[in-house]
């Protein structure tokens, strides 16, 4: 199946916008885990978790409003994901961030595989 450049373009900010919801919700259930533990392990988990994602999180949203904002594509914002149940507990909100990072990882490792057929470069 071909496709055109746009298409593509349209494709890889849909698939990276995807991908952002997911940090999103990562970044969401880690603040979450962190107000549940005592001072020096939420310290740790702040340094060790949530500093990084929040940072992926932001370098994903400022790749996105460039790319969209350079071939002039609609962008939009991003909301905060929904935070979950208390009774998650620490290690179901620790989990639930694995989750969604991992899903996120998923979709930024599809844009790395190229397409049967380009029509033109992207």
């Amino acid at each position: 199946m071909t496709y055109t450049t746009a298409e593509g373009r349209r494709q890889l900010l849909d698939a990276l916008a995807r991908a952002i919801e997911e940090i999103g919700v990562a970044l969401a259930a880690l603040g979450e885990a962190y107000e549940l533990l005592d001072e020096q392990t939420a310290d740790r988990l702040e340094r060790e978790l949530f500093r990084p994602v929040q940072s992926a999180y932001g370098r994903a949203q400022r790749t996105y409003t460039g790319f969209a904002s350079r071939h002039d594509l609609p962008s939009h914002a991003f909301e905060p994901a929904t935070q979950g149940a208390p009774s998650t507990g620490v290690k179901g909100f620790i989990d639930g961030a694995l989750d969604a990072s991992d899903r996120a990882d998923g979709e930024l490792a599809a844009l790395a595989r190229p397409p049967s057929t380009v029509t033109d470069r992207i």
